[in-house]
């Protein structure tokens, strides 16, 4: 896909997306572009296990037209208790009940937080984050409660939101299942072989095909009926 040219345009909102190099936050960065939004995509590197959904924000940024585009870190490796972020717990490669093990403490919440304080200061008037409740691994953090929960923490603890002007948290994609948002994101011009998903992927990218997101994307493809274009190891 050729890359989209976006130019500074003060009569434009500014949108401030949370970009992981994944499908979900992709699609959430042309939507919020198609939506007539000035956008400025954020990564974290927050001590997961691999780096290459970074390069892969990178270059989704690119061809989606953000403005700017940010790495900022955060170690959640400290914190550990992931199969994300410590290597000695393993990545489940088989559907389990319950909370999984590669949820992450606190991630979305220090995630939103960093992307809130830029949003801030760009004068942004939204938050896009690609959360979803319906084909999703079970994380407590991806859910509309905690939207809710974190749009009041927005709404109450910046300057923007106790002057009567706060930035609104867009969670786009929560009620769509995954095939649903590959249709959109095809309708957008996404081009998912940019993206990566995998829990452990390798260092070119490659995916493992085995764990629970490779699980929910190629599901979705199929769901989609469009062609699976992940590469796999």
């Amino acid at each position: 896909m050729s890359g989209y040219t976006q130019s500074e345009d003060k009569d434009r909102p500014r949108a401030v997306v949370l970009l992981s190099g994944g499908l979900d936050s992709a699609t959430v960065l042309a939507l919020a572009r198609e939506q007539g939004y000035e956008t400025y995509a954020l990564s974290v590197h927050y001590g997961q296990r691999h780096s290459s959904e970074l390069g892969a924000a990178a270059r989704i940024a690119q061809a989606l037209g953000a403005l700017e585009h940010r790495v900022m870190g955060v170690d959640l490796a400290g914190i550990g208790g992931s199969a994300l972020t410590d290597p000695a717990i393993a990545v489940p490669t088989t559907a389990s009940t319950g909370i999984p093990a590669t949820y992450v403490p606190a991630r979305n919440t220090l995630m939103l937080s960093l992307a809130l304080g830029w949003a801030e200061v760009l004068g942004a008037r939204a938050l896009f984050i690609g959360v979803n409740a319906v084909d999703y691994s079970g994380y407590p953090d991806c859910r509309p409660e905690f939207i809710a929960a974190f749009s009041a923490v927005a709404r109450l603890g910046t300057r923007a939101g106790v002057e009567g002007a706060p930035l609104h948290i867009e969670a786009p994609l929560v009620s769509l299942s995954k095939g649903e948002i590959i249709r959109e994101g095809v309708r957008l011009g996404v081009d998912y072989a940019l993206t990566v998903s995998c829990y452990q992927a390798d260092a070119q990218g490659r995916a493992c095909g085995r764990c629970d997101s490779c699980r929910l994307r190629h599901e979705g493809f199929v769901a989609a009926g469009v062609p699976d274009p992940t590469r796999y190891v």
